[in-house]
């Protein structure tokens, strides 16, 4: 039985999941291009490292939620369906994002700055634990069989054009204005535009068609928990993806997020610069992830396609990092660009390979699982280990490392799991 939407209605759900996770992701990752000028405006200390992590434990305290996002938003979308839990996720997004830029700062409220600081991070990593893997099944169980790599690569897209989005953002507001504007207001303009846009991710997931694959199997499926099935017939394949995503994580967030801090406080790159280089970076993981996504649907299988990066990061890692550390602008362009491209991979393949590993009645909570207490956990509390990590030991290679040893994990994951991609849907 063919399930996948006619052609004109699929153009109209790859936009709504496309524009979803701009503005999810627009959002989330923001806050850490941001993090050295909030962690002086809400946390004020002596010392500038202290200071930093304790932004990035916030950061990190945001990711904490996404598991708990990821059980709320995977029980929603195997009950109530995909496209409904696609328009919940992007609001409770959008309200703590334009709330976060008329936040009072620590000078101005005190304690009550970074407590309510933590309360819309929080609020938002429980929406990224349902955001990202609803309009990723969502888009792969209504495309073609011979397209799902592709369709499923479109969320990633999307999020890495949100990243980008606030990459561009933040460079902004530090190359245009000088820094005592960004201090006093400056800082609050990207949030404030955030939260504007996600009005647009409304109004296009209002109306998105249902899932028939969703629809056709929640018709047979026999009354069960879909959270306890992640946990009892589906155990290995969550697992599976728990242990990949964890590594992933760690290795993007290095790569995309952390790498521009890492630069400026460890390297002597000015941090103006270090932003350009990251957004020059994100532009091409955006424009590379649905080509991997393409690649994986005709010619080589997921597993094969993403264990093959994560040689490449592995056996460059150290390398790398060591002549990035001289503070070389063209040894950082090569080091982030290269990673880029090494990051885009996974980004491209790895969604349709999650929808691929669990079956249609609980695959939302399955995924949900799996992929967000990997990602959450451990990539999200990585821009903080590693500064902590730093601080304590003076090695300033550590990032490195941390790559390496990741990048091993995931490989360990994918030799472990078994590849779909050239069969139907379970």
């Amino acid at each position: 039985m063919i399930f996948h939407l006619p052609h004109d209605k699929r153009k109209i759900a790859i936009i709504a999941g496309i524009i979803g996770n701009v503005i999810e992701w627009y959002d989330f990752a923001l806050y850490g291009y941001m993090a050295p000028i909030i962690s002086q405006l809400f946390f004020p200390n002596e010392s500038q490292v202290a200071s930093l992590i304790a932004t990035y434990g916030i950061f990190a305290a945001g990711f904490v939620m996404r598991p708990l996002g990821s059980g709320v938003f995977g029980w929603l979308g195997d009950t109530i369906g995909r496209s409904r839990t696609m328009l919940i996720s992007v609001a409770m997004m959008m309200i703590p994002t334009f709330l976060l830029g008329l936040l009072p700062t620590y000078n101005t409220a005190g304690l009550l700055a970074p407590a309510l600081l933590v309360i819309i991070r929080l609020t938002q990593g429980l929406s990224v634990g349902g955001e990202f893997s609803s309009s990723v099944t969502y888009l792969v169980e209504t495309s073609p069989a011979s397209r799902r790599g592709l369709s499923g690569s479109w969320a990633n897209a999307g999020s890495g054009a949100g990243m980008l989005l606030g990459s561009l953002m933040a460079a902004a507001v530090t190359s245009l204005l000088s820094h005592d504007n960004v201090m006093a207001w400056g800082w609050r303009l990207p949030f404030l535009l955030g939260g504007v846009l996600g009005s647009t991710a409304i109004l296009l997931r209002r109306h998105l068609p249902k899932s028939e694959h969703f629809v056709e199997h929640t018709k047979r499926r026999e009354q069960s928990s879909p959270i306890k099935e992640a946990f009892s017939s589906n155990l290995k394949e969550t697992l599976q993806g728990m242990v990949f995503a964890s590594g992933y994580g760690a290795i993007f967030y290095i790569s995309l997020v952390y790498l521009p801090t890492w630069l400026s406080e460890y390297t002597g790159v000015m941090l103006k610069r270090a932003m350009q280089i990251n957004t020059v970076a994100m532009v091409i993981v955006m424009l590379l992830i649905p080509v991997m996504g393409w690649l994986s649907d005709r010619y080589i299988r997921r597993t094969h396609f993403i264990s093959l990066s994560m040689l490449v990061i592995a056996a460059s890692a150290i390398p790398l990092t060591l002549w990035m550390q001289s503070g070389s602008i063209e040894a950082a362009v090569v080091g982030q660009l290269f990673f880029a491209v090494a990051v885009a991979v996974p980004g491209g393949v790895a969604p349709a390979m999650f929808v691929e590993l669990f079956p249609t009645r609980d695959r939302l909570s399955g995924y949900s699982v799996s992929f967000n207490i990997g990602m959450g956990i451990v990539g999200g509390s990585t821009p903080m280990v590693l500064t902590w990590l730093i601080s304590k030991t003076g090695v300033n290679f550590i990032p490195a490392l941390y790559m390496l040893l990741w990048a091993a994990v995931s490989l360990g994951a994918l030799i472990w799991m078994k590849d779909r991609s050239r069969e139907p849907l379970l």
